[in-house]
């Protein structure tokens, strides 16, 4: 019933496996692929039509985790998976940049590439591996794809390489890289970096692509004996005549529109010339133009470029925008900043929180709390246009966590600046590259909020214009029309020491080792020149928090003194902070978090439990509370929770007939501790501290 091909491979000393035929048969493409013991099932379909209207290629990829992976129900009211996770999107993102540009040029056709990870062994992450499959899905399936694709992810583990660490040797790396390429070229960057230098990380890179080469050809030779025969699609041939008479209407005019340097304006101009352009022709030619003009726009920016060495805005390949970078922004913030790099800018906000405000992730390999988040929020008056406002899309999850992996290395450690952070980064203006510009607000806001950074972050995007002749131009600082109409996005970011966040995503066949090391030593002068720059603001972290942030104060107790602190159902704890305002937190290590907005606040706090956990001395004086009143005596709590005896006979210098002659229940007295036994009773005075204030009255 079944005709299942199989295909397996030593790769990083462990098997991978792809196999079709089996499941999910009625998909254009489908394979199951093992790696370890983490499967997932990647599977492609392609409507056989295009759809009428488009000019651009409707590609979706949905990367899917199953809570049956790992031997979890999920969690929630009910009980099933919901809205895709952060590392679902992120994935999803991750396996859709190098197989976009792998497509046939102009197919159209509405293309689902699905992944679903079937099974997880908590230590090969099913994100490359959903790469590798969905590319061998997609090879095998016969859609025009030009692939197959490859992908591996690299560690940096004791000066060494490390092709597809697991996660136990993840805690040892220096470098998590993700590379996608095909056998010629790299195609997709991915990386966190722990400030590597350029030459470390371009090794990374070549390495991971060498390797992707055994999975390349273990794809070619399981589509040679089952891929289906390749769709029978050409690209619609341009009408040269329309061509002609587009060109004739446009091109002088976008060639003019394309000198004016400021940006608004320049759109303006170029959306008149279009506009003008559309007029002059037929309503039934106006969708084929709309491409056509597309191209003339191509080969002007990229043609004046690459012939004269001067970019839209005028400067030259490797100038960086002007840079302003001011701090405090927002007085009321524990603190901000405000980075705004020629037409782009980013205003960026710090908040510093306690334990109880970390994230809790839900994961396949198990539930963990995060401490430092960064949101990235893209509104649409930031390019003067007006669009929806609302649910957080994937190129904002995409571009906040690039800033995260930026920053991140950087973060000092969590016993040291026990604060959950998160930063919020609110893009104003942008003309390329607001993901740099919200590493370079992020770093300049937590300084401001005195996040002790071990050094300043900054970050810049690299673009690249590549003729067929061979001709190149690397560009640093890319304005968004050179992202659009270029070869490449690369963005890097990192200290004046070192990398410490690498992305590349191309629309090219690849690049090759010669331009990445130019894009690298390019970026490293832009990144040196921005730092310059942000450094007139704040070079490093202001001294404590500012006034408003919480004051964390941390104390170590006994273990065996946490369920004191806590009381009985947490009555104990809820009062502390109802009282005086503090929030607390206790680690089972005994380790104890008194975060306050005021030092009154903060020290009252302490005071009270180490009145819990500390022990009274003998001869030692305290204020307490009459808490029951006897014939022989009255009991006083005097000490946290601790209670002792003040005998009716040490209750004033002379003889009391009557115990509540002299206190009642609840009436505030001052005691000193007479004796501790051996069972822990405690033997109070009162008359001993009347006679010792009185000897002190004598001596004064």
């Amino acid at each position: 019933m079944f005709e299942v091909h199989r295909k397996e491979v030593m790769w990083g000393g462990r098997p991978l496996i792809m196999e079709t035929g089996k499941i999910a048969r009625q998909a254009d493409g489908a394979v199951m692929i093992t790696y370890g013991g983490t499967q997932v099932l990647c599977t492609a379909v392609a409507e056989k039509t295009p759809k009428p209207g488009l000019d651009f290629f409707p590609l979706t990829v949905n990367y899917q985790e199953k809570a049956f992976a790992a031997g979890k129900i999920p969690g929630g009211f009910f009980k099933r998976e919901g809205r895709p996770s952060e590392k679902e999107t992120l994935t999803s993102r991750l396996i859709d940049r190098p197989l976009r540009p792998s497509f046939v040029t102009g197919f159209k056709n509405e293309t689902q590439v699905i992944c679903t990870v079937l099974a997880h062994d908590m230590e090969n992450d099913p994100d490359v591996v959903s790469l590798i499959g969905a590319s061998a899905a997609l090879t095998i399936s016969g859609i025009p794809f030009l692939g197959p694709v490859g992908a591996a992810r690299v560690g940096f583990i004791d000066g060494n390489y490390v092709l597809n660490p697991t996660a136990s040797q993840m805690a040892d790396t220096k470098l998590d890289l993700i590379i996608a390429g095909t056998s010629e070229a790299v195609l997709m960057i991915e990386s966190e970096a722990h400030e590597l230098t350029e030459e470390e990380m371009l090794g990374a890179v070549m390495f991971g692509h060498r390797e992707t080469q055994t999975v390349i050809n273990a794809i070619i030779e399981l589509a040679e004996v089952c891929a289906k025969e390749p769709w029978d699609f050409k690209p619609e041939e341009t009408d040269k005549d329309l061509e002609a008479k587009v060109k004739a209407a446009a091109e002088g005019v976008l060639s003019d529109a394309y000198k004016e340097q400021v940006k608004q304006t320049r759109v303006e101009k170029v959306t008149a010339a279009k506009d003008a352009a559309l007029a002059e022709l037929e309503e039934d030619e106006r969708e084929a133009a709309a491409g056509i003009l597309k191209k003339i726009e191509k080969k002007i920016v990229r043609g004046n470029i690459i012939a004269t060495g001067e970019r839209i805005d005028g400067r030259d390949t490797k100038t960086v925008r002007p840079i302003i970078a001011e701090i405090g922004s927002l007085p009321r913030s524990h603190g901000s900043a405000l980075f705004t790099r020629g037409e782009t800018q980013a205003l960026v906000v710090a908040t510093l929180g306690t334990g109880q405000d970390e994230q809790i992730v839900d994961a396949l390999e198990g539930e963990y709390r995060e401490n430092f988040m960064l949101h990235y929020n893209f509104p649409p008056y930031s390019v003067g246009e007006v669009g929806r406002i609302g649910f957080t899309g994937r190129r904002e999850v995409g571009h906040g966590k690039l800033a995260w992996r930026a920053i991140h290395p950087l973060l000092p450690a969590k016993d040291k600046f026990p604060y959950t952070l998160r930063v919020v980064s609110e893009v104003t203006e942008s003309n390329g590259s607001s993901s740099m510009a919200t590493v370079c607000g992020t770093s300049l806001a937590l300084m401001d909020a005195g996040v002790p950074l071990e050094r300043p972050v900054a970050g810049i995007a690299m673009g690249l214009i590549l003729e067929e002749d061979g001709k190149f131009a690397v560009l640093s600082d890319i304005l968004g029309d050179e992202d659009h109409l270029g070869d490449m996005d690369f963005k890097v970011a990192g200290t004046e020491k070192g990398i410490t966040s690498l992305q590349m995503d191309i629309k090219i066949a690849g690049i090759t080792e010669e331009i990445m090391r130019i894009a690298l030593a390019q970026a490293t002068e832009g990144r040196l020149h921005i730092l310059k720059e942000m450094g007139k603001a704040i070079d490093s972290a202001r001294d404590g928090v500012r006034e408003g942030a919480p004051r964390i104060t941390q104390l170590q107790v006994h273990k065996d003194k946490i369920r004191d602190i806590i009381g009985t159902g947490g009555k104990v704890i809820r009062e502390i902070c109802e009282v005086t305002g503090a929030k607390i937190d206790i680690e089972d290590d005994g380790t104890v978090k008194v975060a306050a907005t005021t030092a009154e606040s903060a020290d009252a706090a302490i005071k009270w439990i180490k009145s819990i956990v500390d022990d009274p001395e003998v001869g030692e004086t305290y204020t307490g509370k009459v808490v029951k009143v006897v014939d022989f005596g009255a009991f006083v709590n005097f000490f946290g929770n601790r209670d002792g005896l003040v005998h009716i006979s040490e209750l004033a210098p002379q003889r009391v007939a009557k115990v509540t002659d002299i206190v009642n229940e609840g009436d505030e007295v001052r005691v000193k501790v007479l004796e501790i036994d051996g069972r822990g009773k405690v033997r109070l005075s009162m008359k001993a501290v009347l006679a010792d204030e009185a000897k002190t009255a004598a001596q004064e």
